[in-house]
């Protein structure tokens, strides 16, 4: 098997197990759903990624490092121009990444939206898959939060942010639906949903 081959295959599963489990959910998602729609067969899957649940964290992680990455990024260029930024701004560092992700991807970015709401709402051992793939830029911002809130126990921040993250998954999984926050990828409406957010929880993260 050539490497092209084999980079063709592993992406092609990645991608059908990310769409699928965006549609039904991981637990609904079988193995051989990936397969027939990946037009692979079952060995490959093994090979590559030994089990369902190795895939589920292999798509997971495709998707967190990069979101990872660029919030640090964002956090960092903020860190920068000020030791004590606003409260507005250090959640748009937060939460812009996830929602660049999916921007402009008209066939793929609503599905996007849902599968990274749905792995870390769905029960175990799905969320804490979820939960550590993502969770790895958390601290950096609760270390930037307690300075500029420092009235605020480290306590109060952490279940602030537990709520940010789960105002976060909600508005991905309702992606697209009637009365959803975020109505496509498209640039305004990501723009939208970033300001609508922001503004919402800023207010209740600033309260002590």
């Amino acid at each position: 098997m050539s490497n092209a081959t084999t980079i063709d295959t592993k992406t092609q599963i990645l991608d059908v197990a990310e769409r699928l489990i965006a549609e039904r959910g991981f637990s609904a998602t079988t193995l051989r759903n990936i397969v027939s729609e990946a037009d692979v067969n079952l060995a490959a899957v093994h090979y590559h990624f030994g089990s369902k649940e190795e895939l589920l964290r292999a798509v997971v992680h495709r998707m967190a490092a990069p979101i990872i990455k660029r919030q640090l990024e964002m956090l960092n260029r903020l860190k920068a121009k000020t030791d004590t930024p606003s409260v507005e701004d250090i959640l748009t560092a937060f939460l812009t990444p996830p929602f660049e992700l999916i921007a402009g991807d008209e066939r793929n970015g609503m599905l996007r939206a849902r599968f990274m709401g749905r792995c870390q709402s769905e029960p175990e051992p799905v969320q804490g898959i979820a939960r550590g793939e993502f969770s790895s830029s958390l601290e950096p911002f609760l270390d930037i939060l307690q300075r500029v809130l420092p009235e605020q126990s480290r306590s109060q921040l952490n279940w602030k942010m537990d709520l940010v993250v789960a105002s976060l998954i909600r508005v991905q999984i309702k992606a697209d639906t009637p009365n959803a926050l975020l109505k496509s990828s498209q640039s305004q409406d990501i723009q939208n949903t970033i300001a609508k957010l922001v503004t919402f929880l800023a207010g209740g993260m600033k309260q002590a």
